[in-house]
């Protein structure tokens, strides 16, 4: 196969977070920082951990990812953010209570030097916090300017030669879809005009693609996943992806219901509840902020059991998903599913899950990994929607003539292929 042009991981790679001080970016730049150092095993992390086969199965080539592919090394990056807080991240990881302090002081110095950036807020679109380190500007496109030159500030400071923002932040108020999101023309103008339905997400977005920096959406937000911006990173040749970290319950969901799919068994009904503690717990207490993420996790079982097509299984099925913001669990969220299925010739049977997992544990490799295969996207000329980065989102952005892809196995198929490619490999038609 014909190999693309791949630019070379040269120099510092700058990884921009909003939401710096929060549990998930935290316990991302601290794990990243211990695990370069040598001080911890960076498990979760496909970058730095799993295996690709190359060649024929005879051949018996089985190399890691990080060996086969040019991604950058750990020991290039250098994070910086915005929160709106200003403790920097050592304080921040501290008060999310998600690592322990000795793993934390492996790292203390690194951690106390990244400060954050003053962030973009508005408190109509996260009703449950309380920003003390914001932003000001008479308009929103004014704030989109600030953190336009917070970037090139950052860059310039840190001698970063490529730069990748992710968002790690809150979850922000349900918004629809609107006419001022569908093209590049009516946002810019809605920015202008200090509009309702612009968020603080649009402006990081904007910002990141207009100075050619790749962007990640971590959270449910509609942010990049519109016309406005699909038109707007073709023009600037900038990769974009998203939405919503698939962790938890979504990864057990995109596990499960493809093993219903396969066997032809049925469902009637799925309810899911989680107890959650953290800043993203509270954030989410709000009717308002559960909603964009109900939208996000209800949308799985749907796409891959396709009832158009097998209405007898699964035409009428009850899916009900609930969040509660439970303080004494603190970062260890639980997840319950109760799953009615049924059978042979009907006959009911009961499928339980108890999943007590840690959030911020199971998200951090995510947005390491998230971040180098985002970086050599771009290395590679790809701009757009990478929806071969599916297998991370809860919601995958895709093109608007294709179907989203739900299923975790086919995502990681699609996902090694595409890296197959990237160096010239034949692809293949199953995991391995």
């Amino acid at each position: 196969m014909e190999k693309v042009q791949l630019k070379p991981a040269n120099g510092k790679l700058g990884v921009l977070v909003v939401g710096v001080g929060g549990a998930v970016a935290s316990t991302f730049i601290a794990g990243t920082l211990i695990s370069r150092k040598g001080l911890g095993v960076p498990v979760g992390s496909i970058t730095q951990l799993a295996t690709m086969r190359l060649g024929k199965r005879e051949e018996n080539r089985f190399p890691k990812i990080k060996d086969a592919v040019p991604l950058a090394d750990l020991k290039d990056i250098v994070f910086g953010g915005w929160d709106l807080f200003e403790d920097d991240v050592y304080k921040a990881a501290k008060h999310a209570e998600v690592l322990t302090d000795e793993d934390l002081d492996k790292v203390k110095d690194e951690l106390a030097a990244i400060k954050p950036m003053k962030a973009v807020f508005d408190q109509n679109f996260v009703k449950r916090l309380h920003g003390t380190w914001v932003k000001q500007a008479p308009t929103k496109w004014e704030l989109m300017e600030q953190v336009r030159a917070d970037i090139r500030d950052f860059k310039k400071a840190n001698n970063c030669d490529r730069v990748v923002m992710i968002w790690c932040g809150s979850t922000e108020v349900f918004t629809p879809l609107g006419e001022i999101h569908k093209s590049l023309a009516t946002l810019e103008k809605a920015m202008k005009e200090n509009h309702a339905d612009i968020a603080p997400s649009n402006l990081y977005a904007y910002a990141a693609v207009a100075e050619g920096v790749a962007y990640i959406n971590g959270a449910p937000n509609l942010t990049v996943d519109i016309p406005a911006m699909w038109e707007f990173a073709a023009k600037q040749q900038v990769p974009i992806s998203g939405k919503d970290f698939k962790t938890g319950q979504t990864m057990l969901k995109t596990v499960l219901s493809p093993m219903l799919k396969t066997r032809m068994l049925g469902l009637s009904g799925w309810f899911s509840t989680n107890i959650l503690g953290n800043r993203d717990g509270e954030v989410l207490d709000d009717p308002g902020s559960f909603k964009t993420k109900e939208e996000s996790k209800l949308s799985v079982i749907d796409n891959i059991l396709q009832p158009d097509l097998y209405p007898e299984l699964y035409g009428n099925v009850y899916h009900k998903v609930r969040i509660n913001y439970y303080p004494p669990r603190k970062d260890n969220k639980e997840g319950w599913d109760n799953i009615d299925l049924f059978g042979w010739l009907g006959y009911p049977m009961q499928l339980k899950v108890d999943f007590l997992c840690r959030d911020s544990i199971l998200a951090a490799p995510l947005c390491l990994d998230l971040v180098l295969f985002t970086d050599l996207a771009q290395r590679a000329g790809m701009s757009g929607i990478q929806d071969w980065l599916s297998f991370y989102f809860k919601s995958p952005m895709h093109e608007p003539s294709k179907i989203a892809e739900h299923d975790l196995f086919i995502q990681y198929v699609k996902l090694k292929n595409t890296l197959r490619k990237m160096i010239g490999e034949e692809t293949v038609d199953f995991i391995e």
